[in-house]
């Protein structure tokens, strides 16, 4: 693995590279491996989204979906097989990394069904029921960070299900959804169950901020602070997440094998074109997190990215970029909350999207 490689180098001070993206031919044929063993690639999210354009995009699926559709299946039962299938492979894939970061990392996403994202208890026996087909040690649940979700979080880490926790916009949600991991794993502990090998990623959105509140910095004419408030939230994220873990409750759970929750940066690619392809990467790299970057991002990072340790940095102004948007009456807490809104939607509007395409392709092959 060649450590002048800045992906290799990323990992290396300690921010995990893992690849947000999943197709059945990334894993067939070996890509997936090269870039293990290649690029330091340290784990894998899904979603509807990413699943949606694989499953149309391609041929690779369609004898599993005539077999399925001809057994009787209906469109969520035949992409909840596709999927088992593809993540149980990736896990495959990554479980070398797996025991060699001693379950830190060689971690893939599968995620509950985002339509379920306000019923906590729907979401739970979804989360349930994925981990117990996929069958997996180094499998993760993807559960939306929704106020509904907070109990199935927690639930599920006791019974030592691994989390990651999605579509988290807010410094204050995190901090609900940090005390969720500590209580599963407090519980767990309780009930003299062990705490190693339960991991969880707390998957911090970023630049989905900037797209919502940059509109508005430009008619309140504040360019000064465009295309930086999401790093500075995600930087108050980051200092949330040092207070919580360390002192002496955290201490015990650690004493015990338990692992941190680490802030997972997603939304990490860059949608203004006015700013650099990598930007939002380099200014977040941190110890103790993972980045999951979309493939152009990927590639894009291996070309030509710079890392080094910047959060302080980023961290030493936010307060005061913060502040300043304050200034303009823009309330960053109505921006988070109506983007949670905004993203529940649009991934439950991906999946209905996506089982209205496998039933067409279904109806098109048995036919």
């Amino acid at each position: 693995m060649a450590s002048d490689n800045p992906l290799v180098r990323l990992g290396a001070l300690g921010q995990s590279p893992w690849y947000d993206f999943i197709t059945r031919e990334l894993i067939a044929t070996g890509e997936l491996r090269a870039l293990i063993s290649n690029d330091g690639l340290l784990g894998m999210t899904s979603n509807p989204t990413i699943f949606e354009k694989a499953i149309a995009g391609s041929a690779d699926y369609d004898d599993d979906i005539r077999r399925l559709a001809t057994e009787g299946c209906g469109a969520e039962e035949i992409f909840e097989a596709l999927a088992i299938s593809d993540v149980r492979a990736a896990c495959d894939a990554f479980q070398s990394v797996y025991e060699k970061s001693g379950g830190r990392d060689g971690l893939v996403s599968l995620e509950v069904s985002p339509t379920l994202a306000r019923d906590g208890a729907a979401t739970e026996a979804a989360a349930r029921r994925l981990w117990a087909a996929v069958e997996r040690p180094n499998l993760m649940i993807k559960i939306p960070g929704t106020v509904e979700g907070l109990g199935a979080i927690e639930r599920c880490i006791a019974d030592g299900i691994n989390v990651n926790v999605t579509l988290l916009f807010s410094v204050e949600r995190h901090g609900a959804v940090m005390e969720a991991y500590l209580r599963g794993l407090e519980q767990r502990a309780a009930a003299g169950h062990s705490l190693k090998h339960v991991a969880s990623v707390a998957s911090f959105f970023v630049s989905r901020v900037d797209t919502k509140v940059d509109p508005m910095l430009d008619t309140a004419e504040r360019g000064d602070i465009r295309g930086t408030i999401a790093i500075a939230n995600a930087c108050l994220a980051y200092a949330a997440f040092e207070r919580v873990f360390q002192g002496a409750r955290w201490e015990a759970l650690a004493a015990q094998g338990a692992q941190v929750q680490r802030p997972l940066w997603a939304s990490t690619s860059t949608k203004d074109p006015a700013l650099p392809d990598v930007y939002y990467v380099e200014a977040l790299i941190a110890p103790q997190t993972v980045n999951t970057l979309p493939p152009e991002t990927f590639a894009a990072y291996r070309d030509h990215g710079a890392p080094a340790l910047r959060i302080a940095e980023a961290t030493a102004t936010a307060a005061e970029r913060l502040a300043a948007l304050a200034s303009t009456g823009i309330d960053l807490r109505q921006m988070t909350e109506e983007l949670e809104t905004e993203g529940v939607d649009k991934f439950a509007a991906s999946f209905r999207s996506l089982l209205s395409g496998i039933d067409a392709k279904a109806g098109a092959l048995a036919g």
